[in-house]
């Protein structure tokens, strides 16, 4: 394992947790390794978009428990344990969001910069979480209340746009 900041295919290849925390290798893009994961969870909410809410959310659910695992892996190896590459909390997070939200292409992309907006700003309790919590569920969880926010936003202009889901 390599305890070198700056990830790369070779460490992406080392490990199936480095594959899935790096988001396929997404998460190795040199600008803005978070929003490349995010949009690598739209495909993948696509591919359960089908099933009934509640198979969503246990698919998500069960993502969301991986991840801690496979952050918590990949993190010990960067040497840092929520480093910018780790991007599978974006890619979770993202496919809880797109659960509420219309899917119109408007709705999506409404959703994603709501998303990525509130994972970057990090508003009360995220940001003193993702700093209380160094290790794979807190990589997780601040994504996971950033998906909360977005989730209530886009529902909150769905209700002001008079659109259901």
């Amino acid at each position: 394992m390599t305890t070198s900041n700056k990830p790369s295919v070779s460490l992406l290849l080392q490990h199936p947790a480095h594959f899935f925390a790096l988001g396929l290798g997404s998460g190795l893009a040199a600008k803005a390794p978070g929003t490349f994961g995010s949009l690598v969870g739209l495909p993948f909410f696509w591919l359960i978009a089908t099933y009934a809410l509640s198979t969503q959310l246990f698919i998500i659910a069960v993502l969301f428990l991986l991840g801690i695992y496979f952050c918590q892996v990949t993190g010990d190896a960067l040497g840092v344990p929520d480093h910018g590459s780790i991007v599978w909390d974006e890619i979770v997070a993202m496919m809880l969001v797109l659960t509420v939200t219309p899917n119109e292409w408007q709705w999506t992309l409404t959703a994603f910069l709501l998303f990525r907006l509130f994972d970057i700003w990090k508003p009360y309790p995220i940001r003193q979480l993702d700093k209380r919590f160094k290790n794979g569920l807190g990589v997780m969880l601040d994504d996971l209340l950033a998906a909360g926010y977005a989730m209530l936003s886009v529902q909150v202009l769905m209700q002001i746009s008079h659109v259901s889901a």
